[in-house]
């Protein structure tokens, strides 16, 4: 099948097509479509719909995000998507409520001043309670020590291990790196998750003085702490369907249930083979942004771009589940979950739930939306690299086994959801090695220097919203700043 894309006068139009649907992919798009009016934009997803793991549903007539909730607002670049996206009045901050941390089983403040569980405050880490007189007393030795070496890159669980000791790596840098990664601390690279702290141990010995200049570097002219996350009132889940609202006035073509199959570099452009094996169709294109898992991107990129193709097929991956739990206030003690937004579990808790949300304590969209009903929001995460069992159960028995480690951890006695939903990420999250940035530096050459093709993805410089729509942004600039009026591949 020949795609001809024309103008009024008769001329044809080039085409992009992106492929894949999450947010880097409808982001890329959305980028094009306001830098170029002069090309065709065609999005292609393997799925049912559009937004990847981003997702809001209804549960008890109470929306709720199924994947993120929240986007990191130290940077610009999904609070600037959210307000072109028509979102920007419903843009929202948590509340000033703060999560928890497990201890031996008790629910302990976490401390303040952290940097990627680096402490900056001393004296409030010691008033925590979180680590033990043991632990506090070696913390001064990492101005003691001589330097670390990190070379390239370091493992920020070891490199902290080191400096700081390994209660601080489990009992503050884990929980915090688990959230994110669904990894081990150890398995983290430091200049992937924690650019900021590598560059800034690359020139100061301790790493507690590497940390207060980065916390320090982050505050505001005046001084003030800037807000450091945001949300969507009605979920984040909202973003990808304002987008793919726009995107279809702006006259790009959607099409869901679209898996590309193959993708081959033809003398004038590229073809796409979509769809299943027995019914297959060709899409031709003059540029194609690919904007799927690294799994997927390698398998496309076989034969098209040899390098990109290997290092992508060595970015591991992790599954998670989110079980979100709607509980009756009534039946709590005391008429309301535990004090904070919730809590983080160090792996020597050995927890089925890494992570758990009191979503309706830390958003008061969500809490409006469950007072009248007369119910509270949780949700729960399972599932990191060194436990898949949990992942295994079915839903039933998955929905069981967060609310049994819920009660026993928020103490909340004898209560019982009326209403869960179990969302599972199979392989939804990419792991970021030691040696990552490395990495995506080669994958970003290879591409580069392959004709009229893209790449972005939460694989490549982030896995946080922010990061994959600043990814999808340069994809996007790059095809539009190459891509000639009539076709043709620019070089240079």
């Amino acid at each position: 099948m020949t795609e001809v894309h024309e103008t009024g006068q008769g001329r044809r139009r080039p085409h992009v097509v992106v492929v894949g649907g999450g947010i880097s992919g409808l982001a890329a798009a959305w980028r094009l479509c306001r830098e170029r009016h002069d090309v065709d934009v065609t999005v292609l997803e393997s799925s049912s719909r559009f937004g990847g793991k981003l997702l809001v549903s209804a549960l008890e007539g109470v929306a709720v995000d199924e994947g993120a909730e929240s986007v990191l607002a130290t940077r610009p670049e999904a609070v600037r998507l959210i307000s072109e996206a028509g979102l920007g009045e419903d843009l929202v901050h948590p509340s000033a409520a703060t999560p928890r941390l497990v201890v031996d089983g008790d629910l302990l403040p976490m401390p303040t001043g952290l940097v990627m569980g680096v402490p900056t405050d001393l004296a409030a880490l010691a008033r925590s309670g979180v680590l033990s007189a043991q632990a506090l007393a070696r913390l001064p030795l990492d101005h003691l020590l001589p330097a670390t070496p990190i070379d390239d890159d370091v493992s920020i669980g070891e490199y902290v291990g080191r400096r700081l000791g390994p209660q601080v790596v489990d009992r503050l840098v884990a929980p915090l790196l688990m959230g994110v990664y669904a990894d081990r601390a150890v398995q983290v690279s430091m200049r992937a998750a924690a650019p900021a702290l590598f560059e800034a141990i690359r020139h100061e010995r301790s790493v507690l003085t590497a940390a207060r200049q980065v916390r320090s570097a982050s505050r505001g002219d005046g001084g003030a702490r800037l807000p450091v996350f945001a949300g969507v009132r009605g979920g984040v889940g909202r973003l990808p369907l304002a987008l793919a609202e726009g995107l279809r006035a702006a006259g790009v073509a959607l099409e869901a249930a679209s898996t590309v199959r193959e993708l081959h570099r033809t003398v004038s452009g590229w073809e796409l083979v979509v769809g299943a094996t027995n019914d297959s169709r060709v899409v031709r294109a003059d540029a194609v942004v690919v904007a799927v898992p690294a799994p997927a991107a390698a398998r496309l990129l076989r034969g098209c771009c040899l390098q990109a193709e290997t290092e992508l097929a060595d970015i591991g991956t992790t599954s998670v589940a989110v079980v979100t739990l709607l509980y009756r206030a009534a039946d709590l003690p005391g008429g309301d979950l535990p004090d904070g937004s919730g809590y983080l579990v160090p792996p020597s808790e050995n927890r089925p739930v890494k992570a758990a949300t009191f979503a309706s304590h830390k958003w008061q969209w969500l809490s409006d939306a469950c007072a009248p009903r007369g119910l509270v929001a949780v949700r729960a995460s399972l599932g990191h690299a060194d436990d898949v069992e949990s992942l295994q159960r079915d839903d039933d028995d998955l929905v069981r086994l967060a609310a049994d480690d819920l009660a026993f951890v928020a103490r909340l006695g004898r209560a019982a959801p009326v209403a869960t939903r179990v969302s599972r990420w199979g392989g939804g999250l990419p792991r970021y090695a030691v040696g990552h940035v490395d990495r995506v530096a080669r994958i970003t050459d290879a591409v580069d220097a392959v004709p009229g093709l893209a790449i972005c993805g939460a694989e490549l410089d982030g896995v946080g919203i922010p990061a994959c729509i600043a990814r999808a942004e340069r994809a996007a600039t790059r095809v539009s700043q190459h891509l000639g009026a009539d076709g043709q591949w620019r070089h240079g």
